[in-house]
């Protein structure tokens, strides 16, 4: 009855009773889900819903507004659509763009299925706030109050700031607080938390200290999707195709079915498509006799990849590491070697594909300073990227925060200090 319960919200009849089939089979398969609330949409809105992050009741921001620029060009010029969004929230809320076909939308609402699922059980979003849509509501309204009361000018300044930060975090925190670990550090050095330690000994007013509260909280909503993009569109990618084949689909659709499979999970060389690369993996789990559920619950994407992926893996996918020939400009395999493609990979899954940044040391006293070290892993920081982010820091900490890296094998030392930033002597 969840699908006819939410007929409201745009579906059609049928389209509802689509839903209801589509999600008994997956029960019937082993899925295990929240109610699942589906929203039709146009193209247009979905992506100024995805734009804000999944959340169209989010505060404003002129970065939203980028990366709905962004959805949109790539919809006009035919680069890229969305075909659904789905919110890991209770019930889960799922938007289904309206001018799918009637077999993209089978798809989708199966494929909505499996990321329902992952979100339930896979560990990384055990820690995840499932009221996150009433959360982000309330958000809006601090920053709306902060506003009237500082400024709309003031406000939207300090909260680009704190946005240009919300990646400092520490993704294992959640997971750790989770299985009772002791998670106290943030408000002391040394942590990689550099978010919860600003947040709990920086010299700000109140409303500064409750928005960048509130940007933490939100990062770290966000975060586990980061963790586990591979694993999460595979996973959805993989049941999809089992439960549209095992009977959703009319003779009349399956070959319409296949060519729309095929399009979302085709190679790119040189770009790791993750429904192709999510699907394959569990495919390749599932030919060994894996616990399928077992590896989707226990698993991120780096973590999954090193226990999966092999020389025949890598050699069947043609999972190779590629680079632009200088002469043609074309795409070119550079790296066939197992090893070191698996290598990149993971380095590259590392920390949720972000720099691995720790806060050291901080004084509190005279003059206020942090020390912060990149722990390098073979990726180079941007140098002119990190001095931007210590010069929102020091803002916030009011005092001199420095930064310890590598760069072709190098030591470098970035330092922001009175407002301006440069790279100091090693």
């Amino acid at each position: 009855m969840q699908a006819r319960a939410r007929a409201s919200s745009g579906l059609s009849a049928e389209l509802c009773l689509q839903a209801e089939r589509i999600q008994a089979l997956a029960r019937a398969q082993g899925l295990d889900f929240a109610e699942i609330d589906f929203r039709l949409l146009d193209a247009q809105d979905v992506n100024g819903v995805a734009a804000y992050g999944g959340f169209p009741v989010r505060y404003p921001s002129w970065r939203f507004g980028m990366e709905f620029e962004r959805l949109e060009k790539c919809r006009h010029y035919g680069l890229s659509r969305i075909y659904e969004l789905v919110i890991n929230t209770e019930p889960v809320v799922a938007y289904l763009v309206r001018n799918n076909s009637h077999l993209e939308q089978k798809l989708v609402i199966a494929h909505v299925c499996g990321h329902a699922d992952f979100f339930k059980h896979n560990s990384w979003f055990s820690a995840t706030d499932r009221s996150m849509l009433s959360r982000i509501g309330e958000h809006a309204g601090l920053v709306r109050a902060a506003m009237e009361r500082e400024g709309q000018e003031c406000v939207e300044t300090f909260l680009d700031t704190l946005l240009s930060l919300e990646t400092l975090i520490d993704p294992y925190l959640p997971l750790r607080a989770r299985l009772g670990a002791d998670v106290q550090r943030s408000a002391k050095a040394p942590t990689f938390d550099v978010l919860g330690f600003i947040a709990a000994r920086a010299p700000l007013e109140d409303w500064r200290r409750e928005l960048l509260e509130m940007v933490r909280r939100e990062a770290y909503y966000f975060q586990p999707q980061r963790m586990t993009k591979i694993m999460n569109e595979g996973w959805a990618s993989y049941w999809h195709a089992r439960l549209l084949t095992a009977g959703v689909l009319t003779d009349a659709e399956v070959v319409d079915f296949a060519d729309c499979h095929s399009g979302a999970t085709a190679d790119s060389p040189g770009r790791i498509n993750p429904y192709k690369l999510g699907i394959e993996l569990f495919r390749r789990a599932a030919s060994r006799g894996a616990d399928l559920f077992r590896l989707r619950r226990a698993h991120n994407d780096a973590s999954l990849i090193d226990q999966l992926v092999d020389a025949e893996f890598v050699e069947r996918s043609r999972l190779f590491l590629y680079g632009a020939n200088p002469k043609t400009g074309r795409a070119e395999v550079v790296e066939r070697d197992p090893g070191r493609v698996k290598a990149r990979l993971l380095q590259d899954l590392a920390w949720g594909g972000l720099p691995q940044i720790e806060l050291v040391a901080a004084e509190e006293q005279g003059e206020r300073a942090l020390e912060l070290v990149h722990h390098h892993d073979g990726r180079d920081l941007d140098l002119e990227a990190a001095k931007a982010t210590l010069l929102c820091l020091e803002r916030l900490w009011r005092g001199p925060v420095t930064l310890t890296t590598r760069e072709g094998g190098e030591v470098r030392r970035v330092q922001a200090r009175r407002g301006e930033a440069e790279i100091l002597e090693a």
